[in-house]
């Protein structure tokens, strides 16, 4: 009895002070843990964000999923006319289905030519079958598959900028929700020498066909990036030491008085109908105006915008 009286005794006491056993842990913990470790090392720094972005790229892994949505579902063209066209514009595809004892014409013709000439693989399909993968749409008996698209990370146009030894130059999508107008921006940003484009998950445009065919072929060097969320996206971006720029018709400064073009920057263009966001207006360290000497338009559409920044970024960089 006196035995267990003891062990709940020793249980349920409040003394404090170091344990038998404890091996001088209290002592270790405090001792100095060494000299700071440089920039790159240290978590949370801009410097360590871009070294991670590199060797993420050197290892092959630079396009990391963004979270949910990082790779687009495939995407079918359907109609004589229209995979023509795809096929013209190279956009990627991994098959062309072709419907059993389909009326060759020349459109057809051409783009069984066009899809062998680049080795794309011609697949033989009974129109319901046609009619069953293209839910029902009139396919006129030519299917263009197209391969999801992989996006980048946003981290990773900070280490494309890197690897160029240049100043970010990024280009940001709020709300629109045009494909054209996405694959005009990257044609931009091929054009004037930008680092990659930023788009939201959702309620936005993706790479589709439409976007694919509007970037004549840039698509295929620039890096389009998903952010899960664009203004944290932009957040970080700022934490990196880029100026975030949005153009807004009412914005207090001048494009031709931004002096943040010749630095790491990154250029918010929103939907022609209701602009910036209030977040990532919010967000944003400055808001510019376009001035149009015309009048006419009120507003510009955000490929054309980005397109008229993007120029005035290059010439002042040359």
């Amino acid at each position: 009895m006196a035995g267990n009286s003891q062990r709940r005794n020793r249980r349920t006491t409040n003394k404090k002070g170091a344990t038998v056993g404890s091996g001088g842990q209290r002592r270790k913990g405090l001792e100095g843990k060494g000299p700071t470790p440089p920039a790159e090392a240290r978590k949370g720094h801009k410097k360590n964000r871009i070294a991670t972005a590199q060797a993420r790229k050197v290892s092959g892994q630079s396009r990391r999923p963004s979270g949910r949505g990082a790779k687009s579902t495939s995407e079918m063209v359907v109609g004589r006319n229209p995979v023509v066209e795809a096929l013209r514009a190279d956009i990627p595809a991994t098959a062309v289905y072709v419907q059993q004892f389909i009326d060759n014409d020349d459109r057809v013709r051409e783009a069984l030519q066009l899809a062998a000439d680049r080795g794309v693989p011609l697949l033989e399909a009974p129109r319901p079958e046609l009619d069953r993968i293209t839910a029902g749409l009139n396919h006129q008996g030519l299917v263009l598959q197209i391969p999801p698209y992989e996006y980048a990370h946003p981290d990773d146009l900070l280490a494309e900028a890197a690897d160029q030894r240049d100043e970010p130059l990024i280009v940001a999508l709020d709300g629109v929700t045009d494909p054209r107008n996405l694959g005009a921006v990257v044609r931009s940003v091929a054009a004037f020498g930008g680092h990659g484009v930023v788009v939201p998950e959702r309620r936005a445009a993706g790479m589709t066909a439409g976007a694919w065919k509007t970037s004549a072929g840039t698509a295929a060097r620039v890096p389009v990036a998903r952010a899960t969320n664009l203004t944290r996206t932009l957040e970080a971006y700022r934490k990196a030491g880029l100026t975030v720029v949005g153009l807004a018709a009412d914005g207090d400064v001048d494009l031709y008085d931004l002096e943040a073009l010749t630095g790491p920057v990154v250029i918010v263009a929103g939907s022609e109908g209701k602009g910036l966001s209030r977040l990532v207006g919010e967000t944003c360290d400055l808001l510019v105006r376009i001035p149009m000497p015309g009048g006419a338009a009120e507003s510009l559409n955000a490929g054309v915008a980005a397109g008229v920044v993007l120029y005035e970024a290059a010439r002042r960089r040359a």
